[in-house]
Formats: structure tokens, C-alpha cells, sequence
């Protein structure tokens, strides 16, 4: 009696707004959120680290794309290959819902490496700095799920369970709730483990300097943090497609395994690689002298013109 008094009945709309026909849901706002807390974040670095703010902007815009367009391509060559190949203009109906966060990872992967040759930059500062707001990006990409009511996890009698609405579109155009037996809130689970994440990466890039001084680590430490941590909520997830029932491991299991050996790799990789990098402050100090000179130049042109 206990637990069924504690028990959750989720019932919340995911829908944030709706204009006529047209509705913007939670879960976009979310990812639109961690998209944008990505970009303030690599301002700050390029800040703290001497390099042009306009870097921020470059990796914003690689980023960002070929992590949404990864994320969407993983989830239908994944889970659903038959369905999309069968009608490959599905692949675009992103409002039909169907991001895969291997996917978005596979597609960042991409997104940085093509960022890191154009701007001519070391592929490992990338990929360590993306660590910080990729863990609290999906900290706000697992609450969308829980606000959309989905992916949640096995039926459980433990006190914290949550009852999800099972009928959500119904619902949602006016017939009563259908509430599915009480759940791990395997959303919630996982949006947790990536805040602790977020916590160990900022000590390590903030307090440490490993950023600088261990290219790699902060990279492998995110690696290991989010798929491991996925790996291991996947036990009390429920399936996302109906194959996975006959796996010894399910999809998200398996993806997660190679991301884990290379954390650790990139880990082992940076304690042999240590750097000893000049302070902070000689290269704050540089950066300002080197934007010093290149204003001086550019009232100089002005001043010519006129």
C-alpha cells in the first residue's frame, strides 16, 4: 500500500505550445536548449583559452547539425531500417518523433572532425571541450523523453515507479488517460547519471586543467560515464523495437560497447601523452595582445578608406 501511495501518475502534457494546427513540444525545447548550452559553453572555453570567439560559432554550426541529422539517421537505420528504406522520404519527418543518441553520437563524431580540419584545430581539443555540455545536453534530452511519456523502463514496485499515460495521443485530443502499470522513470535515471558526469568533467577541465594537460581524458571519462551508465539502465528499459526481445543484449547494448572500449583507450591514450602547457594567464595575456594588434590594424584600414 505503501509503494501504490508513492507512486507517480505522470500526467503531463508534452506539448509546450500550440498555434492552431502547429505545436512545439517539450522534447524539441529540450534539445534546443542543449544545442544552445553547447554553444555558450564553447564560448567560455575559446574565452578561457586565448582563441577566437569565432571558432564558437563554427563548431556550433557543425556541431549542432550533424548531431541532429545523426541522431534522426541512427534511429531509423538502427531500430527501424525496413520501414525507412521501404519509404526513404521518412527519413525526414523529425515531428514523427525518433532520435537514437548512438546515432547523434556517430554523427558529433563526424561533425567535429570535419570542424577540427576546416579551422585547422586539434581533432582531441574538440572532442574533450564537447564532453561538458554533451552531458548536461543529455541530461535535458532524457527529461524530454520523460515528458513525452517515453522510453521508459520495466514495471517495478519500488516506491519511485512511474505511471505513465499509455493512450498519450488520445489523450492529448481528449479522451481519458490510460495509465500503464507503475515504471522505472529510466529517464530520469539517466538524465541523473549525466549531471554526475557534468559534475566530474567541469572538476576535471575547470580544477585540473586536463583539457590541456591530458588531451583525451575528458573525452574518455565521457564516453565511459554515458555509455556505460546507458548500458546498465538498459536492463530495466523496456525494448524499443520488437527484434530486441530475442538479443542477448539489446540494440542500445551493443552500440554502447564500442564507445565504452574507447573511452578507455582515449583514457590509457592521455596519461601517456601528458602536456605542459604555458598558464592560463600567459595565454589570456597573449590573446589579448594578438586582438590588441589586429583592432589597431583594422582602424588603420578604416581610417585609410575614409
Amino acid at each position: 500500500m505503501l509503494n501504490q501511495f508513492l507512486t507517480v501518475v505522470w500526467k503531463f502534457n508534452p506539448t509546450f505550445i500550440k498555434i492552431g494546427n502547429f505545436d512545439i513540444r517539450w522534447y524539441g525545447v529540450m534539445w534546443a536548449l542543449a544545442i544552445g548550452i553547447g554553444l555558450w559553453f564553447f564560448v567560455k572555453f575559446c574565452k578561457r583559452e586565448g582563441l577566437p570567439e569565432k571558432l564558437a560559432d563554427s563548431i556550433f554550426i557543425y556541431g549542432a547539425l550533424a548531431t541532429i541529422i545523426g541522431a534522426r539517421l541512427g534511429h531509423c537505420l538502427f531500430y527501424e531500417p525496413a520501414y525507412y528504406l521501404a519509404d526513404p522520404i521518412k527519413f525526414l519527418a523529425f515531428r514523427d518523433g525518433g532520435m537514437a543518441s548512438h546515432g547523434a553520437a556517430i554523427g558529433l563524431l563526424l561533425g567535429l572532425w570535419l570542424f577540427s580540419r576546416k579551422n585547422k584545430m586539434p581533432y582531441l581539443w574538440s572532442l574533450d571541450r564537447v564532453m561538458i555540455p554533451v552531458a548536461v545536453g543529455g541530461a535535458l534530452v532524457r527529461l524530454g523523453n520523460l515528458f513525452n511519456h517515453e522510453i521508459y523502463g520495466h514495471p517495478t514496485d519500488k516506491p519511485w515507479g512511474f505511471q505513465f499515460i499509455e493512450n498519450l495521443n488520445a489523450w492529448m485530443h481528449g479522451a481519458a488517460p490510460v495509465y500503464g502499470p507503475p515504471s522505472h522513470p529510466t529517464q530520469i535515471y539517466e538524465a541523473l547519471a549525466y549531471l554526475v558526469l557534468f559534475g566530474i568533467l567541469c572538476l576535471l577541465y575547470y580544477r585540473y586543467d586536463a583539457g590541456r594537460r591530458y588531451p583525451g581524458l575528458l573525452f574518455g571519462v565521457g564516453l565511459i560515464g554515458i555509455f556505460l551508465s546507458r548500458f546498465l539502465i538498459e536492463y530495466v528499459k523496456n525494448d524499443q523495437v520488437d527484434f530486441e526481445a530475442t538479443m542477448l543484449l539489446n540494440m542500445g547494448q551493443w552500440l554502447s560497447i564500442p564507445f565504452i572500449i574507447a573511452g578507455v583507450v582515449m583514457i590509457i591514450y592521455s596519461v601517456k601523452h601528458r602536456q605542459n602547457p604555458p598558464s592560463l594567464a600567459e595565454v589570456q595575456a597573449a590573446a589579448a595582445k594578438r586582438e590588441a594588434n589586429e583592432s589597431r590594424k583594422d582602424d588603420r584600414k578604416n581610417n585609410r578608406k575614409k
